[in-house]
């Protein structure tokens, strides 16, 4: 076994530089400025195609945390062209947020401040201070932490709402996309506040971060958590009654192992000790989207007792983490197994062994699901992170 998983962090290194790679040589856009909007399921390039703010934040955490490990300066020149690229066209100075689009000129497009891509902001310009100890990206990344506790914070319910207009009044339509609920509160938002604070924490020592760091894990996990079922509730309104929803399996795998990350970065004990216990049950659950082939399907719709039999790429990558640390935690050598089958699929079904990146995933009988090598929602971060995860995880 410690020969499978010495291969596997070889091959997972190999993997994390042609993501890279991928991103440096096909993504820079060249003529105006920072990088292009999309790239087709054909490779072809969308010239006017918007930009947006999560796609970039990503690449600026890719970039950032992928220098961390590999040294490569050109790396670090990607980070840096992102990061100035956010600074200079998607932060907003003037109201404290972040624009979720702006055109491929530059110009804002949807002005709207949505918290989930104020908090990647946040994670991408924390990772990128800890390489470059650029004060600029810090105070950028503390103004947007500041802005959401003003603004999007609940101060009677607890918990994080949604979205609001460029100026900080309420919006009509607080989803991130056309397949969410349109609800106030969302396990996918809170997930990534968490991973933003705890990052910035890492680089910003600061007291009061801290608490707010507890005080959302406790949130989390006394309303998104369902202890009973193992799974994530994923929608509520502003008063924490719940709106049912589907089983998101990439999430459940994805919350398993980053909020007992989290809970370790906020140093809370019996934080540590609830989501050890968070992580190992919410694998043992999430055993049930595994298919034969070792992938993992995509979500289930318990009302109409329906698989959504649609494998896609970021859903393998948190796999991959979530199960590993569950072998971390438990020894148990099944979850080992999940890994390596799970990347023996990746290979065979998921990475795009022409041009470099992974597809954006298969339907049922192994055909391509015609969606972006590169765009608003595909982006280097799951995939890049799967394997920094596992390359520092494997001690071999």
């Amino acid at each position: 076994m410690s020969l499978k998983l010495q291969q596997l962090k070889t091959e997972l290194s190999a993997e994390l530089d042609t993501i890279l790679a991928y991103w440096s040589k096909n993504t820079i856009d060249n003529k105006k400025g920072g990088f292009v909007g999309q790239i087709d399921v054909n490779e072809d390039t969308i010239a006017d195609a918007d930009k947006g703010s999560v796609l970039n934040a990503r690449i600026l955490w890719s970039f950032s945390a992928g220098y961390q490990v590999t040294k490569n300066e050109e790396h670090k020149k990607m980070a840096e062209r992102a990061f100035k690229y956010l600074a200079n066209h998607f932060y907003d100075p003037e109201f404290g947020g972040l624009y979720w689009s702006i055109n491929a000129d530059t110009s804002p497009k949807d002005t709207k401040n949505q918290i989930y891509a104020l908090a990647f902001a946040i994670y991408g310009l924390s990772e990128y201070y800890s390489i470059s100890n650029d004060k600029k990206a810090l105070t950028i990344a503390i103004n947007l932490y500041l802005t959401i506790q003003k603004y999007s914070y609940d101060p009677v319910n607890k918990g994080y709402l949604e979205a609001f207009t460029r100026d900080w009044l309420p919006i009509e339509d607080l989803r991130l996309s056309s397949k969410d609920a349109n609800e106030k509160k969302t396990m996918n938002t809170h997930l990534h506040i968490i991973e933003a604070y705890a990052n910035l924490f890492k680089v910003w020592k600061d007291p009061k971060l801290q608490s707010d760091i507890i005080e959302l894990l406790q949130t989390i996990e006394e309303h998104f958590i369902n202890t009973k079922t193992g799974h994530l509730h994923l929608f509520f309104d502003e008063n924490w009654v719940e709106k049912p929803d589907v089983i998101s399996y990439g999430h459940d795998i994805e919350a398993a192992w980053l909020l007992l990350q989290c809970a370790e970065i906020s140093e809370d004990e019996n934080l540590i000790a609830n989501y050890k216990r968070h992580a190992i049950q919410i694998a043992e659950v999430t055993q049930e989207g595994l298919d034969n082939d070792g992938g993992l399907w995509y979500e289930f719709d318990p009302e109409k007792n329906e698989l959504i039999t649609e494998k896609h790429w970021w859903v393998q990558a948190e796999a991959l983490i979530g199960f590993y640390n569950a072998y971390q935690l438990t020894r148990d050598e099944k979850f080992l197994d999940i890994v390596l089958k799970n990347w023996e699929f990746i290979k065979k079904h998921i990475l795009d062994q022409q041009h470099g990146e992974w597809f954006w995933g298969v339907y049922k009988d192994y055909s391509l699901i015609p969606k972006d090598k590169a765009g608003f929602w595909k982006c280097p971060y799951h995939n890049s992170r799967a394997c920094l995860e596992l390359m520092q995880r494997i001690k071999t």
